[in-house]
């Protein structure tokens, strides 16, 4: 195998690791703060149904965290393995937030495995949440410092460049780059945003499917909910993130945009063709790249013509944008109708219909999840560590990564399969409404036990 054959099979490899991982770790990140806040709306409104939500979610989460593990520690693993020039210039950087990324998730998992212990032991359900708290910390703060680890090799700094060595390193300052506050509050609000409408979409197919009990239609609510305010906040975010690419990544936007010349009042483009530099058949919007970048419809964007043709990022990318955006402004709409339709009490949303597009709006944010990071990682081509080391120079000289991509491909699927099929028999065996009798027969029976003893 050649260099460039090695390049290739390890781009592919850490693609379909990323892009398989990314889906546990947004589940790992965004389900402990939804149950969380189904066990507090719970202890708030004395009302069992959210309690059992969160005893529900608790049970399905431990699952995603064990894939979770697994595909985390084969990204730990490729990172030495497919791309040790990388580590070897950029190791010593980026060995404080990887330790603390580990350190995070080892405070969540003790802390969740105390939680899920203590089920029925706390006279008072407010002790138990307090057990939550460390979990949806450590959750969140395990994506904060992988994030930083990206964010670094889109702005690094932090060190001197010296003989092709980075010397005189400053951890926190190249942890604290310019990248870091947008990279970091999209990734984790975001994860917020696809948890909840995953979980919605649950609800809401139990709901087509004949369940009408109102323990679904509470989740229903809750999270419909939970996600219109979280994906309010990654359009936000994701208006800083085009300002701060219009400052640092002039060429990732260009790319997206398909902007090849530079100049003012620049229109943003939706889909279309590209034909040569020729934008056919896409929806433009005028002024709105210049406001999205400066905030100033008349402000100047930096075209491609400013770069060289071997540093512009893949155009492709612009369509991975576009599915982004979309399936964002999407569930904005979906999730602001139900919202205000439960307050105006319009029937249309609860129609099969409007159901069933619920229940696609979990699949789609998880595509748009995906369609986010390979933006992220794609856009940054060709480097790796961008203005110092391409993706060609860090990788490994291996012969043999494309025997691991067809080993860690059957892996991903088993694990995959797997993580379904024991997800769907947990809680097929166990219907709610089954667990919900079960409750109250334990709660007469306890009343009685207490009668008899007075």
């Amino acid at each position: 195998m050649g260099n460039e054959e090695s390049v290739f099979f390890s781009r592919v490899l850490t693609e379909l690791t990323l892009s398989f991982h990314i889906i546990y770790a947004t589940i790992g990140v965004g389900v402990p703060l939804m149950i969380m806040i189904a066990q507090w709306v719970g202890i708030k409104k004395n009302d069992e149904h959210y309690i059992l939500l969160a005893r529900r979610w608790a049970r399905g989460f431990v699952i995603t965290v064990a894939v979770g593990v697994v595909t985390g520690t084969a990204i730990g693993m490729q990172l030495s393995l497919l791309w040790p020039n990388f580590m070897e210039l950029a190791g010593q950087v980026i060995a404080l937030p990887l330790f603390m990324e580990t350190f995070a998730f080892f405070f969540e998992a003790i802390f969740l495995g105390i939680y899920l212990y203590t089920w029925d032991r706390f006279d008072n359900q407010k002790k138990h949440l307090l057990l939550l708290v460390p979990v949806a910390l450590g959750a969140s703060f395990s994506a904060v410092f992988i994030t930083i680890v990206n964010a670094f090799m889109n702005a690094p700094q932090g060190f001197d460049l010296v003989d092709g060595e980075l010397v005189n390193i400053q951890p926190l300052v190249a942890m604290f780059n310019p990248a870091m506050p947008t990279k970091v509050a999209h990734v984790v609000i975001t994860a917020y945003m696809t948890s909840a409408f995953i979980l919605a979409a649950i609800a809401a197919f139990r709901l087509l499917k004949g369940s009408d009990h109102v323990y679904h239609k509470k989740a229903l609510f809750l999270t419909m909910k939970l996600g219109l305010i979280f994906s309010i906040g990654a359009a936000i975010i994701g208006d800083f993130s085009g300002k701060y690419l219009a400052e640092y990544q002039p060429e990732k936007l260009a790319a997206a945009e398909w902007h090849f010349e530079t100049e003012g009042e620049a229109p943003l483009m939706l889909y279309g063709v590209l034909d040569g530099q020729e934008v056919k058949y896409a929806i433009t919007i005028p002024y709105a790249l210049s406001i999205l970048a400066h905030s100033d419809p008349t402000a100047e964007v930096i075209g491609l013509n400013e770069f060289p043709e071997d540093e512009i990022p893949p155009l492709y990318i612009h369509y991975l944008f576009d599915t982004m955006v979309t399936i964002g402004m999407l569930m904005i709409m979906v999730s602001g109708l139900y919202w205000l339709g439960k307050h105006m009490r319009w029937r249309f949303i609860h129609s099969r219909w409007y159901r069933w597009l619920i229940v696609a709006g979990g699949p789609l944010t998880v595509i748009a999840i995906e369609a986010g990071w390979w933006y992220a990682e794609v856009g940054r081509q060709p480097w790796i560590l961008r203005d110092i080391m391409k993706v060609p120079e860090a990788a490994t000289t291996s012969g043999h990564v494309d025997t691991m991509l067809y080993l860690f491909a059957t892996l991903y699927l088993i694990l995959g399969v797997g993580s379904v099929v024991v997800l769907r028999r947990m809680f097929r065996k166990n219907p709610v409404e089954r667990e919900i009798a079960d409750r109250e027969a334990e709660v007469r029976e306890g009343t009685r036990k207490g009668g008899d003893h007075r």
